[in-house]
């Protein structure tokens, strides 16, 4: 069991190796240059916070400005779990954010897209119970679209020209 585990380990890096595969945050790559070089908007709400801080902590702090982040948040709720009394037991929170990403030498947007997810929270428990579900399934809906966006950046690493 111990060979197999080491061979498939040496075959992976191998075929990773053999195939062009290099890091998106090596020295040499073009997602290297973003790290604390992208200004966030400013937050105007809980939810645009919890995007903000996430985003600076991938990115890092805005050091050495060259790009600027802007986006539009939008949420929508929808009731999922009914029962036979039409109490609503869960929700679902869909959530669309539009961004783009504006080269603040050029003034020209180097990136635009929109992203989509959602999370579900149980409203089973006692209102405080509720509450509280709703804002960790807020929070945890605000980090995941943050890390999408923070993904497609390093995707499109190669359209910005550091």
């Amino acid at each position: 069991m111990w060979l197999f585990k080491r061979l498939s380990i040496l075959l992976t890096v191998a075929a990773l190796t053999g195939c062009g595969f290099t890091p998106a945050l090596a020295p040499d790559e073009n997602a290297a240059a973003l790290p604390g070089r992208i200004e966030i908007m400013a937050p105007s709400d809980r939810n645009e916070f919890d995007i903000t801080r996430r985003l600076e902590e991938r990115l890092g702090q805005p050091t050495d400005i060259r790009w600027t982040l802007t986006y539009t948040l939008r949420l929508s709720r929808e009731s999922v779990g009914i029962t036979p009394d039409l109490i609503t037991t869960r929700h679902n929170i869909h959530g669309q954010l539009t961004y783009e990403l504006v080269d603040l030498e050029t003034d020209d947007t180097v990136i635009t897209g929109k992203i989509e997810n959602f999370t579900s929270y149980a409203a089973t428990g006692t209102t405080v119970a509720t509450l509280t579900a709703e804002r960790a399934a807020n929070q945890r809906l605000m980090f995941i679209l943050a890390d999408q966006v923070y993904a497609r950046l390093l995707l499109a690493s190669d359209q910005i020209n550091p």
